[in-house]
């Protein structure tokens, strides 16, 4: 499983019951870490700010297409560099999409796209999305009846509770002080030739590489690095929809102004536009496996075509209805 922002509210939306989708269901404490980590370092660094009113149902519809595009390749921006650094070739369409998403998006921020003033709201407001957090936390831990929990499949593979939440707290700690974005890097290089958030980018997937090496030519464990298009876990080699869904991916993220782990992060410091958007991220993954839009090993889903070209579609009108150089 590794890192997968998009997975990781897929399965919270599937051991909520918002779909049935048996293999991917359990609530995710790393999620919940990466948010109240924010939330720690936004507070100690005095970076709280609650802010939002900036086109809220504008944004929950894009994020729920970010996650219709992420799932359609079966991963977000940070997965597509875990894949690619465990072999795994699909990883190239999938970035390739995420930059030329992320080209279209800077054509619309040059022309002045912009969704809203983001306005100062009561600081209770912008509470609302890490009490949401915790309480999913404290469903994690008491586990009742209602919630479901995936007994095969990647839903299945999870470390301990405990475990999952102190990793999410420290890397939400540490995204949080240094702005990570995993599609902002590629906009920021493109748009203004600034690296510093590329350098992040890079140096997570040479991360990731090194221990995938490390593991399967130091250790013996093959399965860990395994080069080819075919046959890699939990992937399909659809190269044009894989290019295509990540393409929503990064247009979608570039109009959002952040990839799902800069917006969770974002609700973290109580930006309550960002908090809309993770529920739409929640939303998408529902919607995207209730209506067999999400891709499986053996392929895309039925209806996933037309639901990545109605998504650019959307997301086109957007950029141009919301930039100041009008057609």
């Amino acid at each position: 499983m590794g890192i997968c922002i998009a997975c990781f509210y897929r399965d919270i939306a599937g051991g909520l019951g918002l779909h049935q989708a048996t293999v991917v269901q359990y609530l995710r404490p790393e999620i919940m870490g990466f948010m109240l980590g924010a939330l720690i370092s936004a507070y100690g660094f005095g970076e709280f700010k609650a802010r939002g009113g900036s086109s809220p149902i504008v944004r929950l519809i894009l994020g729920a297409l970010f996650m219709i595009g992420a799932l359609v390749f079966l991963g977000c921006p940070v997965r597509a560099l875990i894949r690619l650094a465990g072999g795994d070739l699909n990883g190239i369409t999938a970035l390739a999409g995420v930059v030329a998403g992320a080209a279209i998006g800077i054509y619309f921020l040059r022309r002045g796209f912009n969704l809203g003033p983001s306005l100062k709201i009561p600081t209770t407001v912008g509470w609302m999305m890490p009490l949401v957090m915790l309480g999913l936390l404290l469903l994690i831990i008491f586990q009742p009846s209602f919630l479901f929990f995936s007994e095969k499949g990647p839903g299945s593979m999870h470390a301990a509770i405990w475990i999952s939440l102190l990793i999410g707290l420290f890397c939400g700690f540490l995204a949080q002080r240094t702005r990570m974005c995993f599609v902002g890097g590629w906009r920021d290089l493109i748009l203004v030739g600034d690296s510093y958030l590329f350098g992040g980018i890079a140096g997570f997937f040479i991360g990731a590489l090194a221990v995938n090496l490390t593991l399967a030519y130091g250790f013996g464990e093959a399965q860990f690095f395994n080069v080819g298009f075919v046959g890699q876990p939990v992937a399909h080699d659809n190269h044009l929809w894989n290019f295509l869904g990540m393409a929503l991916a990064g247009l979608t993220a570039t109009l959002l102004g952040g990839c799902p782990l800069r917006q969770t992060i974002l609700s973290g410091e109580g930006n309550a536009d960002a908090g809309v958007t993770v529920l739409g991220f929640i939303a998408g993954a529902a919607i995207a496996h209730n209506f067999h839009l999400a891709s499986s090993p053996e392929g895309i889903g039925d209806f996933a075509v037309w639901a990545v070209i109605i998504g650019m579609a959307f997301c086109l009108a957007t950029g141009f209805l919301f930039s100041r150089e009008k057609v």
